[in-house]
């Protein structure tokens, strides 16, 4: 006999694989209408896939320095120019890509782990257990994303590593949140009641039946973090507190170019512009996984 799981974008319980089928469509239907969200997926895409080949498609070794082709502007040679040591630009942007992008992708990947972990035990024991996990997560989402991030890399040190573990480190209350509500919710019903009178086991329970039923906002929040997650990394490394020279990081660029904003403006001009594209592409599909899940919009 199926066991009843829950519909991804309504909450409820069904059983069987076909009305969990139906109701993946309506979301895939829902997603496919909203024009700026597949703007934000094809934004995220095309930086991904950047990442991926930028050691096979950038022209030039993003360390390479050409003291004489220092602060050129763009040209057919360079198409984004070169910075104060004659790097060029876009190969520094590319290879930039793949720090940024993995920061991003395992801060959060990390915070939202540890945070499901504390949100389903808060949200499911309750009780004085629910109480210190709240507790302590207040206490952490009341200090600003950046000054905890600075205080952890202050003490950990300057590097990629370290800002990844800083930015993850803010993500884990935000996480813990959400999840603990979701679980909430997923508990007061009644199969869930029915589940436990037969004798089923707390892990079972969690893993088998809470779990799976509330990864709609954990995924709509993660995909909404990592755009964070970008931002924060680079203001550290702009702070040279994050990656260091001579790592092609975005943050450390725009640090690196701002004695020259006014010489050779195009030095912090196009990784600016880089940051600002991937973090709205990131936030434009975060929206539209946001509104194809929720089941309050219309189909």
């Amino acid at each position: 006999m199926n066991e009843p799981q829950l519909q991804p974008a309504t909450g409820t319980p069904v059983i069987g694989g076909n009305t969990r089928a139906a109701s993946w469509k309506v979301f895939y239907k829902k997603l496919s209408k909203n024009k700026a969200a597949l703007a934000g997926a094809l934004i995220v895409f095309i930086f991904v896939l950047l990442a991926l080949l930028a050691p096979y498609i950038a022209p030039y070794e993003p360390n390479k320095m050409q003291i004489a082709n220092k602060l050129q502007g763009p040209s057919a040679e360079h198409w984004l120019g070169t910075d104060d040591k004659g790097r060029d630009i876009l190969s520094r942007i590319l290879y930039g890509s793949r720090i940024s992008l993995t920061v991003g992708i395992l801060s959060t990947v990390l915070g939202a782990a540890i945070g499901i972990v504390l949100g389903i035990v808060s949200g499911y024991y309750g009780r004085w257990v629910d109480s210190l996990i709240m507790r302590i997560c207040d206490v952490l989402l009341a200090f600003p994303g950046i000054l905890l991030a600075l205080a952890i890399v202050s003490v950990l040190g300057a590097s990629t590593v370290n800002v990844i573990i800083a930015v993850a480190f803010f993500a884990i209350p935000t996480f813990a949140r959400i999840v603990r509500g979701s679980t909430l919710a997923v508990k007061k019903l009644e199969y869930i009641d029915a589940i436990k009178a037969v004798g089923a086991r707390d892990s079972r329970i969690i893993f088998r039946h809470i779990l799976p039923n509330i990864t709609s906002p954990i995924i709509v929040q993660a995909t909404l973090y990592i755009a964070s997650a970008i931002i924060t990394a680079a203001a550290l490394s702009f702070l040279g507190m994050g990656t260091q020279p001579p790592d092609p990081e975005w943050g450390t660029m725009l640090s690196q170019g701002r004695s020259y904003i006014r010489q050779a403006p195009h030095i912090t001009l196009f990784p600016g512009l880089v940051i600002l594209l991937v973090v709205v592409g990131f936030n434009l599909f975060g929206d539209g996984l946001r509104d194809a899940l929720d089941p309050k919009t219309k189909k």
